[in-house]
């Protein structure tokens, strides 16, 4: 996990909108985007088209609409998250 991932996921203990991710990380867009991208491939981050609406990573458009969406950790990254 590398220290991006790890501050990213730091603060995804509670669904988060991306603004307030954005926010907390100070990272840029694109490095943001880069990483939530690569996170939720790997299955360590949830992605959710409103708070109470999980979706399937293959069924958004992360590219293009990650700005609008919620983001929360999964076990799996809440997982390797807490080993480092």
């Amino acid at each position: 996990m590398t220290d991006e991932e790890f501050d990213i996921i730091d603060e995804l203990y509670f669904v988060t909108a991306y603004n307030d991710l954005r926010e907390a990380t100070d990272l840029s867009d694109d490095q943001l985007r880069i990483n939530l991208i690569r996170m939720a491939n790997k299955g360590w981050v949830r992605v959710y088209k409103n708070v109470d609406e999980e979706s399937e990573i293959e069924q958004l458009d992360m590219e293009k609409d990650y700005r609008s969406y919620y983001y929360l950790a999964s076990k799996k990254g809440l997982f390797e998250h807490n080993t480092q």
